[in-house]
């Protein structure tokens, strides 16, 4: 162990996987890799503080377009229900916030949450010239750009290059095939899983080509990867490139940077093997996914970031049957998450934030559903949230529309810079490109 070649911990590993985990010959594209990760690194890639007591943040992404409006219901306003007659969900059904406003009847989890002090609502979000295109207003939302450029990066990617330099590897995770483009950084950083189980190393004596070996340490079945029509799946499998420092394109990180992925191989599915849930979840998928990461946080995972996805709000027609029974799944899934987190000791160090590509449109279409908008309220969910209604109501009257859309009243990015700082504990302005306004999201 006095070989000087050793220099650390993580030298060690790397070596001695690369000889015993790969019986085959190295792929040069991998052999690159690990030459420009470690030409960087140099062994700073050594996690100094495990992050096992740090805030936790996990994003839940509404694929397709979820309508804000029959989500967050302004159930005393006379243009609502003149805008959607048959679809517009009936005054009496609401679970009221306050005088004006109340949650969608299958929201029933988030209102004891509202009720338990737990949950913020924010209205109006969106940014100026929104798009609505599925998969451009998406790219908007998990890089932070403005609408008129383009950035390679995500936000959490420039987040974990700013503040989780020499972090593990599973300091960010995608419950999911593919990183989000949120995740797309200067250096790799995050895994994906679906299954802990095909989160693993092919074993030796495989003599397949090697990049498709590679590509096979983590294949979903296919059919949990084929979206359904007029689901939005297919918006939340949008996901981004990591561009290494010497310019070298990437496949994800998991089938890349191969030698963590068998260091934390072992580690996640040990912890997700013996570490037991105390909540009863919806079977659903958002219901597994997060299930699975309550056992993460609870087994000691150094994650910061989780991210999870669930498809089916572009709810063009019959949108009552479409979203009810996502909103449904929603509310339950996070209702039975936190009293997962509860009852582990972990809730006061998560907060969860939803967000979706856009809303829809004020006035319903001709099938029963709705055509894509705009802005859309968010909801922040945690034990420091300042719980409550966050941003001004957006105005219905048809003078104060856009195009048809509510017009956003506050910018997306403002949420962003609010847990960066307040809840993550670094500088936004880096990470944002500018300094927006923060907002009172933590008591």
């Amino acid at each position: 162990m006095n070989n000087p070649l050793f220099t650390t911990r993580r030298d060690f590993l790397r070596t001695t996987l690369l000889g015993g985990a790969l019986s085959w010959t190295v792929p040069s594209f991998v052999a690159q890799t690990f030459s420009a990760l470690h030409a960087q690194a140099d062994g700073a890639l050594t996690q100094v503080t495990t992050g096992k007591d740090g805030p936790i943040l996990v994003l839940i992404q509404l694929a397709g377009g979820n309508d804000g409006l029959n989500a967050v219901v302004p159930y005393t306003n006379d243009f609502y229900y003149k805008a959607r007659p048959t679809i517009g969900i009936p005054a009496n059904q609401v679970l009221t916030l306050n005088d004006t406003l109340g949650l969608n009847p299958n929201l029933d989890g988030f209102k004891s949450l509202f009720d338990a002090g737990h949950l913020s609502v924010v209205s109006g979000v969106g940014y100026p010239n929104p798009n609505r295109s599925h998969f451009r207003a998406t790219e908007i939302w998990q890089t932070a750009s403005d609408e008129d450029k383009y950035l390679s990066d995500g936000w959490l990617g420039r987040y974990f290059d700013n503040a989780c330099q020499g972090c593990d590897p599973t300091v960010a995770i995608n419950i999911g095939p593919r990183l989000p483009q949120a995740f797309s950084s200067h250096m790799p950083t995050g895994i994906s899983l679906e299954n802990p189980d095909s989160y693993r190393f092919m074993g030796a004596g495989v003599h397949d080509d090697e990049e498709t070996a590679y590509r096979n340490m983590y294949t979903p079945n296919p059919d949990d990867l084929a979206p359904s029509s007029n689901s939005g799946d297919s918006v939340s499998m949008v996901s981004g490139t990591v561009t290494l420092p010497n310019g070298q394109s990437s496949l994800d990180f998991l089938e890349r940077t191969s030698m963590d992925a068998q260091v934390s191989s072992d580690k996640i599915r040990a912890i997700a093997g013996k570490t037991p849930n105390n909540a009863t979840y919806p079977k659903s998928g958002l219901g597994k996914n997060l299930q699975l990461v309550a056992r993460l946080i609870a087994g000691g995972l150094p994650t910061r970031v989780f991210y999870v996805s669930q498809g089916g709000y572009d709810t063009h027609t019959n949108q009552r049957q479409g979203q009810d029974g996502r909103l449904k799944e929603l509310g339950d899934a996070v209702k039975a998450f936190t009293d997962d987190l509860t009852a582990m000791g972990e809730f006061d160090r998560v907060m969860v934030m939803t967000f979706s590509e856009f809303g829809r449109r004020v006035t319903e279409n001709g099938s029963r559903g709705t055509d894509h908008g705009a802005a859309a309220p968010m909801f922040l969910v945690g034990s420091k949230i300042k719980s409550g209604l966050l941003g001004a109501e957006p105005s219905l009257a048809p003078a104060d529309l856009k195009d048809g859309d509510i017009q956003y009243n506050t910018d997306f990015r403002s949420i962003y810079a609010s847990i960066l700082q307040d809840w993550m504990k670094t500088n936004s302005l880096p990470i944002l490109g500018k300094q927006f306004p923060t907002m009172p999201i933590f008591a």
